[in-house]
């Protein structure tokens, strides 16, 4: 199957955060209850025609703040020669550059993020940062840029004021589809998160991405949303599925 449409009918749950009452989490049921999967080395066809093997690495990723910045840094002066491919190159001359619009970012070196090995390197191909994770036993959302470790899930955040005056701060938790990408993300070649290819887990996202989704909202907010998806799962399907994901 095609990729699918980017609107189709979702199922979206609200709940105040265990943690501050001043904060609202509306999640995307549809997406958290998916099949998806990160299928980079598997299948992935990368997000430009001819270069498979990049995934969505081949623009660099840019740091949500200077502490993310410092973050990958720190974890940058770990890898050794045998870890990242480019390490003499991004030692010598940078890892670091700024785009167009002075926001700063990972290099990009000979076509791709420079902490992304190529196939044929003896370390092993893909990104350097994720596998000394692998090596450390530790979880990628420690040493990999912000968006690298986030990506497919996007937190967003917006002021809402209720009809009585009051307000509060609404922390989205839904699916990175291309709009994510900003008007560019539409001219991407191939995309995961709407193609039937990467809906192949037999675990839901809620679940595969638990890490990663604790670290977003923590861990009270985490086992709320964890349960309201059980509850989807066990009561709602088929009701608003993913598109995307076999059912």
């Amino acid at each position: 199957m095609p990729e699918v449409s980017l609107d189709f009918p979702r199922a979206w749950v609200e709940f105040i955060d265990p943690d501050d009452s001043d904060q609202v989490f509306r999640c995307d049921l549809t997406w958290l209850t998916s099949n998806w999967t990160c299928i980079f080395g598997g299948g992935c066809q990368g997000i430009y025609k001819g270069r498979p093997n990049d995934g969505c690495c081949t623009l660099g990723a840019h740091f949500s703040d200077s502490d993310d910045e410092k973050r990958v840094k720190k974890w940058a002066k770990e890898l050794s020669k045998e870890d990242w491919q480019f390490r003499k190159e991004g030692r010598a001359n940078g890892w670091v550059e700024t785009d167009d619009e002075g926001e700063r970012k990972t290099r990009v070196w000979e076509g791709a993020c420079i902490f992304l090995n190529r196939p044929g390197f003896e370390g092993g191909a893909g990104c350097a940062l994720h596998g000394l994770a692998l090596k450390r036993d530790i979880h990628f959302v420690e040493t990999k840029p912000d968006v690298c470790w986030q990506l497919p899930i996007r937190r967003t955040f917006r002021e809402v004021e209720r009809p009585d005056g009051t307000t509060y701060t609404e922390v989205g938790i839904a699916e990175y589809d291309r709009r994510g990408w900003g008007p560019g993300g539409h001219d991407l070649d191939w995309y995961c998160t709407g193609n039937t290819e990467a809906h192949i887990n037999v675990e839901a996202v809620f679940e595969s991405s638990k890490v990663e989704l604790q670290t977003l909202m923590g861990p009270k907010a985490y086992d709320v949303l964890a349960e309201l998806c059980r509850q989807h799962l066990e009561a709602a399907r088929p009701l608003l599925p993913h598109p995307a994901s076999k059912q």
